[in-house]
């Protein structure tokens, strides 16, 4: 049970990228070129979803509170890249050790 819901919590910003982008415009407002948005989607999630929150809520420039939000998401989605390799090498110990 615990696996399920480390799952749909990650997946939750995934999801909620994938609806603004069939069921709004906002996307295309935020970011001019494909790619971004996509390497976002895959990689940094949560990054992505602040920095178009920060875009659309505060006249195209992020500053202030949506800075701070943007740098936290943002290492949020590194954390998770870290926490991965430490459970690994864990894992690897434990195995080999």
């Amino acid at each position: 049970m615990p696996c399920i819901i480390a799952a749909i919590a990650l997946m939750a910003p995934r999801i909620v990228l994938f609806f603004i982008w069939l069921l709004s415009h906002k996307w295309f407002d935020v970011y001019e070129t494909w790619y971004w948005p996509l390497l976002g989607f895959l990689f940094m999630p949560y990054t992505t979803l602040a920095y178009m929150g920060a875009m659309l809520n505060n006249g195209n420039v992020v500053t202030g509170w949506w800075l701070a939000l943007v740098i936290f998401a943002a290492i949020v989605d590194a954390g998770h890249w870290g926490g991965g390799g430490r459970t690994w090498r864990h894992r690897r110990i434990i195995v080999v050790g």
